[in-house]
């Protein structure tokens, strides 16, 4: 897996990002929550992949826009992501499920910005928010 220079990310990058995902949050489907997700995805393909959260009626079937971003990257072709755009009103972080997706596809060091609707955001790398994970490295045989 590559591993992420934060360095190669620059404020209008981590910005262009941002803004992608908070364009993304205009098209969650979040009727039972109230609580529309944002995300935007740089996988290792060059291409910026979006994504929102879709609710069901059977909570458990809902999907977080991480996710779907994700989902979409690895469809698409690519096999790592090497940075993550969620946006939300608040500024939510992303949750345990997500952190552990993103950790599949992505390196520790991967820079997450975590963003509210308008604009401002902070940065966190993927190891501050999911310390100690497990991934595919810790099982027999990798």
């Amino acid at each position: 897996m590559p591993t992420t220079n934060l360095h190669e990310f620059t404020e209008i990058d981590a910005a262009q990002l941002v803004a992608q995902a908070i364009a993304a949050v205009q098209r969650a489907y979040a009727p039972y929550s109230g609580y529309p997700v944002g995300a935007a995805v740089l996988a290792d393909d060059g291409h910026v992949y979006t994504g929102c959260n879709v609710e069901n009626a059977v909570y458990p079937l809902t999907i977080c826009a991480e996710r779907v971003a994700i989902t979409k990257a690895i469809s698409e072709g690519a096999q790592h992501i090497l940075a993550v755009a969620v946006a939300t009103a608040n500024g939510g972080t992303p949750c345990g499920s997500c952190r552990q997706v993103m950790r599949e596809f992505g390196a520790p060091a991967m820079p997450v910005f975590i963003a509210r609707t308008d604009g401002s955001y902070r940065q966190r790398t993927l190891e501050e928010l999911l310390p100690e994970s497990f991934s595919a490295a810790d099982l027999p045989g990798a």
